[in-house]
């Protein structure tokens, strides 16, 4: 039972959040993101779909565009709409 305990809490130490994107502005953007209690940067390419990690010790994440605050959980997939997130 102590070597289960002990993988679990390793594995929480390197969670991350990935999420799928689809950014349909022609120009990319850079948002600030609230994670296990630090904040980071991540940056969507413009007019484009892909996957983006968000390094940090938690399994949600806060991005804070300029239309507010949007909470991401790995696996979700959002749109990217003049500059405002869409789950």
């Amino acid at each position: 039972m102590t070597t289960l305990a002990i993988v679990a809490f390793a594995v929480s130490s390197f969670a991350a959040v990935t999420i799928h994107y689809y950014n349909k502005d022609s120009k990319a953007h850079t948002f600030k993101v609230k994670i296990d209690g630090s904040i980071k940067e991540v940056t969507f390419k413009s007019g484009t779909s892909g996957d983006v990690t968000i390094q940090g010790g938690a399994s949600e994440a806060i991005i804070i565009t300029s239309c507010g605050e949007v909470t991401v959980k790995a696996g979700d997939k959002i749109e990217i709409i003049n500059g405002c997130i869409k789950k």
